[in-house]
């Protein structure tokens, strides 16, 4: 298993954990937050339990005018229980959005309010929040010294009902570090309490969870059993995403045991899953184990129909995973900003109390006690400033990450329009050259090669095809199959975008042609390829709101793509359009092709170029 998915399946599980409690008679609580003849304290405990299981995570925006209603309410009543419950929901709220530096703020002061009531259930919620926060983040030290804190208070006060949870947390914690035996020692009385109370949602995560470490070492008959019992435990709750996780988890190790008609029904069946409920990054992990199934069985066009599935989910998750990126700046920022200020806050202590000691006794003792306490300090700023500049290489590191990141999703333009304002608006351009490339025989060509081979050779085109593009400062716009797209003159008008874009599409069919020697020389099949351009008006822009692409749109695109499926094998064909604005070039030779029947857009004038 990818490195990835094993990530990313501990850390639902663990998020999971924290985020589900036992369903609640959602009427009943409702009932007695409007019961006036209830105490205070019943009425705003039901409210928050009727957020928390009834719309936190399923209606955000209803559940924050509740937060608020109950925060009003608990101020109100100066009840600093509420007051507190309603903060912890606030960062839920921003923490379910993945707005994880609000997420710790919010939780940060909770958990001050709760150590100022000495309330210690409440504590151990908190820290097992800002824990949560930290996994989220990959920061596993610090995740491990928050859940630790809360699992001894929990067991000092016997919160078994707590102390359940942050087991199976620190168990995660551990199978991250890869430290397997401890993992396995606090996974174990996790789920020996989850079992003993009947908790289903936490015997589902854990037994999962349990299940990956067996896996991590090999131990796949273990591991089957305990990825069995979660699948049971995801089912009798309904939770789809749990069951869709496991069938694709299950699926990989019967794909290594060779069962390939097994992991085909349980990939199936959790693509099916994650189509239902719309889990984009489940869907992506269902197609590649199907890809990896079809592939082992030499079914390369099956194999070839997911991994294309596959592909275009990653292209819909990789803005996530920038919007992640930017999220861990943000997060590291504000961690950042809480020690320098917990620094200046103890710099004021301190420099008061040395004042009021100067007031009282100005001998000779406290001036040599002052100055053993100022030069203290300055071996702490100094430890301090050392923490901080190497924070702010960090931060720096990563900041540079996101950006090289953002800037392999869109041009660079659009990105920084993008970080700017939030949001790229749309643009009209009058004069954009389309290229389009496809390959001929590319069906058949499938059916002769394997799922591997064919994927190596178009990556070695299209790899080859990105170098060109950039070379000539076009932009590649995407990848549909078997076929490239790319622009010139856009997200920024040139006057050489014209002939750069044939220059552009001349070079690489050079390169298919070269491609084709050297695979005849080695008896192996090749593509052969057709490549049309045309230029005209088109709009631009961003598809989307979170899982956003750059996109054109227009008549000339269409006219575009009829250059290319009228053009011949090697040839680069053109419109008329193309042609005038060309015709002139002393580099360029035009063979006119007359007016030739263009599907959906009748006869269209058309010219072969070549370099002189």
């Amino acid at each position: 298993m990818k490195e990835s998915q094993k990530k990313t399946i501990l850390l639902l599980f663990s998020i999971f954990s924290l985020c589900l409690n036992a369903q609640k008679n959602l009427d009943s609580l409702y009932g007695v937050w409007q019961d006036k003849t209830q105490a205070d304290s019943s009425r705003i405990k039901a409210l928050k339990d009727y957020i928390w299981e009834g719309y936190l995570f399923s209606q955000p925006d209803t559940a924050l005018i509740l937060i608020e209603k109950l925060y009003q309410f608990s101020n109100k009543k100066e009840n600093l229980i509420g007051i507190a419950g309603a903060t912890d929901l606030k960062g839920a709220f921003y923490d379910n959005h993945g707005m994880s530096a609000k997420a710790l703020d919010y939780y940060q002061s909770g958990l001050k309010i709760r150590k100022k009531i000495n309330d210690a259930r409440g504590i151990a919620v908190s820290l097992n929040h800002i824990g949560n926060l930290y996994l989220i983040q990959e920061n596993f030290i610090k995740a491990l010294e928050y859940y630790q804190k809360a699992l001894e208070i929990q067991e000092q006060h016997k919160y078994k009902n707590g102390v359940n949870f942050s087991l199976t947390n620190i168990g995660i914690v551990y199978s991250r570090l890869e430290d397997y035996s401890k993992a396995l020692d606090f996974l174990q009385r996790g789920l020996d309490i989850h079992e003993e109370i009947g908790d289903l949602y936490g015997i589902a995560i854990t037994s999962g969870n349990i299940g990956d470490v067996y896996r991590f070492q090999g131990n796949y008959i273990k591991a089957m059993t305990y990825y069995e019992t979660s699948l049971k435990s995801f089912e009798k709750i309904g939770y789809k995403t749990g069951i869709a996780i496991s069938l694709s988890i299950m699926a990989i190790i019967q794909i290594d045991q060779g069962d390939y008609k097994k992991a085909i029904e349980a990939c199936q069946k959790s693509l099916d899953l994650a189509l239902e409920i719309g889990a984009i990054h489940e869907q992506k992990e269902a197609c590649a184990c199907l890809y990896e199934t079809y592939k082992k069985l030499g079914n390369g066009t099956k194999a070839l129909e997911f991994h294309e599935q596959m592909l275009v989910l990653n292209d819909s998750l990789q803005s996530e995973e920038t919007s992640k990126k930017l999220q861990q700046m943000e997060f590291a920022k504000q961690v950042l900003a809480d020690s320098l200020a917990q620094v200046e806050k103890d710099l004021k202590i301190e420099m008061a109390h040395q004042n009021e000691v100067r007031k009282k006794d100005k001998n000779r003792n406290i001036a040599i006690g002052v100055g053993i306490f100022f030069l203290l300090a300055a071996g702490g700023f100094y430890s301090r400033w050392h923490y901080v500049k190497k924070s702010k290489a960090v931060i720096e590191k990563e900041k540079n990450r996101s950006e090289n990141l953002l800037l392999n999703i869109l041009p660079s333009e659009i990105a920084e329009e993008l970080k700017a304002k939030g949001s790229a608006d749309a643009r009209d351009f009058d004069m954009v050259s389309i290229l389009f490339t496809d390959f001929k025989g590319f069906t058949q060509a499938s059916e002769k090669l394997t799922a591997k081979e064919l994927i190596e050779e178009i990556n070695v085109c299209f790899k080859a095809f990105d170098h060109i593009c950039e070379k000539h400062g076009i932009e590649k716009i995407k990848t549909i199959g078997d076929a490239y797209m790319a622009a010139g003159g856009l997200p920024i008008p040139s006057d050489n975008s014209t002939k750069n874009t044939v220059l552009a599409g001349l070079e690489m069919q050079a390169f298919i042609s070269d491609r084709i020697g050297e695979k005849n020389k080695l008896n192996e099949m090749s593509f052969k390829m057709r490549l049309g351009i045309h230029t005209g008006p088109v709009v631009a822009g961003i598809v989307g709101v979170k899982k956003f692409q750059y996109d054109i749109w227009g008549d000339t695109v269409n006219i575009a793509s009829r250059m290319e499926s009228s053009g011949e094998i090697g040839k680069v064909n053109i419109s008329e359009g193309t042609y005038e604005l060309l015709k002139n070039d002393p580099d360029l030779i035009f063979t006119s092709r007359g007016r030739i029947e263009a599907k959906g857009k009748g006869e269209i004038e058309m010219f072969f170029v070549t370099k002189r």
